[in-house]
């Protein structure tokens, strides 16, 4: 049987709430077995934009990536952020070793097409190689990506932190048996977005349609979605939305996606 890998999303308000981000990576370090951890970090990439006198665009939630904003995505995700989560998993015991998808050539993307709207330098998964962090994770450490990949060309790329969590999982679920964790200040999906208790215990392929119907999912969580289900067509064994509570105490309440 082949080893389980557990990968972690982690994203949403945690990463600007110090303790609750110093929480969660020690629940994180004491993770067992393989593990691998994905982080976005958007709010305080717009913290630092407008800091410097640039304006964040979104369109639907999704960022528009201007040269000037790369810049700011690469010194924020994959210095600021993914550098001092780095240490933290040190300090808690964890051989962690902070990654972009450039690095080890792990994970290629291509610059999303220009259609109705021009998202600039933002980048759609082409290819993970899983190989490269197999090795890693054979040798000993524990792989933290930031959202950020390259074209193979010398272009970094912002890309979407849960596209690159799913994406990880389908290319490793090969060599794994891998699971994946959607992690945010939620305790899963809810039903009323006004009552925090209201969690989804079970979403599969048709209520998913029949939510997405009703309004009850939309917006920000339909993305998520999609690489929740992708995910799982993928080869991916188990995939779960809900709180970083959740890695200690596995029992507690959740979203858990079937097709």
């Amino acid at each position: 049987m082949p080893d389980k890998l557990t990968i972690v999303k982690i994203g949403g308000n945690v990463i600007d709430e110090p303790e609750q981000l110093k929480s969660f990576l020690l629940d994180f370090a004491n993770l067992p077995g393989l593990k691998i951890l994905v982080h976005g970090g958007g709010k305080l990439a717009t913290g630092f934009s407008k800091r410097l006198g640039l304006e964040p665009r979104l369109v639907d939630g999704r960022r528009i990536t201007s040269d000037a904003d790369l810049e700011v995505a690469v010194m924020v995700y994959a210095g600021l952020i993914n550098k001092s989560i780095v240490a933290r998993l040190q300090a808690s015991g964890c051989n962690a070793l902070g990654l972009s998808g450039a690095d080890g050539n792990s994970i290629v993307s291509q610059k999303r097409p220009v259609g109705e709207i021009d998202f600039g330098w933002v980048g759609d998964v082409k290819q993970v190689h899983a190989r490269n962090i197999r090795l890693l994770l054979e040798a000993g450490f524990t792989p933290v990506f930031c959202a950020l990949t390259h074209d193979g060309q010398g272009q970094m790329l912002n890309t979407n932190a849960d596209t690159i969590a799913a994406e990880l999982a389908i290319g490793l679920s090969g060599n794994f048996e891998t699971e994946l964790l959607y992690c945010f200040e939620k305790k899963g999906v809810l039903r009323d977005v006004e009552d925090a208790d209201s969690v989804i215990s079970t979403i599969d392929s048709a209520s998913y349609a029949r939510l997405k119907t009703e309004g009850v999912i939309h917006q920000g969580m339909l993305p998520k979605m999609e690489n929740c289900f992708r995910a799982l067509q993928g080869g991916v064994r188990k995939v779960l939305i809900g709180h970083p509570g959740l890695l200690a105490n596995p029992q507690d309440v959740h979203t858990r996606l079937r097709l």
